[in-house]
């Protein structure tokens, strides 16, 4: 088939990005023919809360990308619009993540539409229809979005009960997140030390991604502050890596409230693609005390490392983590976080779990994904 992916894609960095671009190189390796749609503007800078929305890494040769779409020009809604429809596609698969963006995709994929030419089908997959730090027009705005579509692919149950509650007649298709393996390969500890100019003697603790209020960064500080208090933090550290989204100065302030600050180290940048192994590679367990969630890309990310991982039960992600298979699933508050790490290091989890992580990963593919969206 001859499809067109809408979404983030080179230049724009992120996790969506990148995962748009793999699901791309499925689809061409399947047989189809395959273009992309990203943004000449995305967020206006006024909106966009980190430094940079752009990837520092060369452009890919394997794939045609095209910068179409202005997310604040209903002219070029209009006109985008007009030609996916001439093109004729079998397939446009769109990526929805937040209602900010719903006008453009909602309007160019009404636009697309049109008899005369061939009705092309419309696809969402959906990474979350009501996003974690929510306004009060982003039901509006979802619905929008929602009534151009056809059919619907959700990385999530809870993504696809969000879904039939906006539209209960159209098809919702449930289709996990495939597991992230464009990051390179496991290296030594040691090896992982040294490009971190970290200490490789220490165990260490992760906490990865962007840092935005509802990830539960403050929850996890509060469960070291007990987990230490308790005697379990000895030789252990805490490594938070990632752009803060939000003001850093408040977490350092809990970190020196709580007298954790020997034991957390803060790396506050967009960490690019090269340097995602490293951190995953030292790491003993992933932690993500999210206090709300769809799916995780940073669940992935660890499942190709091998990682185990403790994850609050909030959202979709004890679907994606087996509680005592993979890590563990807790109550989403400090105290049962501070309960888990003890319980990890205390009963040397790590071993136990490998065998679970390898054989829960298997569900996870990027093919699994690329023929729910051309199958419906």
């Amino acid at each position: 088939m001859r499809l067109l992916l809408m979404g983030p894609a080179y230049p724009y960095r992120g996790g969506i990005a990148a995962s748009n671009e793999q699901l791309a190189r499925v689809l061409q390796q399947q047989g189809h023919e395959v273009e992309l749609c990203t943004f000449r503007l995305q967020y206006p800078s006024l909106l966009f809360p980190g430094k940079s929305q752009f990837s520092q890494a060369p452009p890919p040769t394997d794939l045609t990308i095209l910068r179409c779409l202005n997310s604040i020009n209903p002219f070029n809604w209009i006109i985008q619009g007009r030609v996916i429809r001439k093109k004729r596609y079998d397939r446009l698969i769109v990526r929805y993540w937040t209602p900010f963006l719903a006008p453009v995709l909602g309007a160019v994929c009404r636009f697309a539409k049109s008899d005369k030419y061939g009705r092309v089908r419309i696809i969402a997959l959906v990474d979350n229809m009501i996003p974690h730090e929510g306004h009060f027009w982003d039901v509006l705005l979802s619905r929008f979005f929602v009534s151009s579509v056809d059919d619907f692919v959700a990385m999530s149950q809870q993504v696809q009960r969000e879904i039939k509650a906006f539209c209960s007649q159209k098809s919702v298709r449930y289709s996990p997140h495939p597991v992230y393996d464009i990051y390179g390969e496991m290296m030594s500890r040691v090896e992982a030390a040294k490009q971190l100019h970290l200490d490789s003697l220490h165990q260490w603790v992760l906490f990865f991604g962007l840092i935005r209020p509802y990830k539960g960064l403050d929850w996890l500080l509060e469960a070291w502050a007990i987990f230490k208090k308790e005697g379990g933090a000895a030789g252990k550290k805490l490594l938070v890596a990632g752009e803060f989204y939000e003001s850093e100065e408040k977490y350092q302030k809990q970190i020196t409230a709580l007298g954790i600050t020997e034991d957390v180290v803060i790396h506050n940048r967009y960490l690019p693609d090269n340097e995602v192994a490293a951190y995953f590679s030292l790491s003993d367990v992933v932690v993500q005390p999210y206090k709300s969630a769809t799916q995780s890309g940073i669940t992935q990310i660890a499942y190709h490392f091998n990682k185990p991982m403790i994850v609050t039960n909030v959202g979709g992600l004890a679907e994606m983590v087996p509680n005592g298979v993979v890590g563990y699933v807790t109550a989403p508050n400090p105290q049962a976080v501070a309960d888990a790490l003890t319980r990890f290091f205390a009963e040397g989890s790590a071993d136990r779990f490998l065998e679970g992580i390898q054989a829960e990963k298997l569900r996870f593919t990027w093919e699994t994904l690329a023929h729910s969206v051309t199958s419906v």
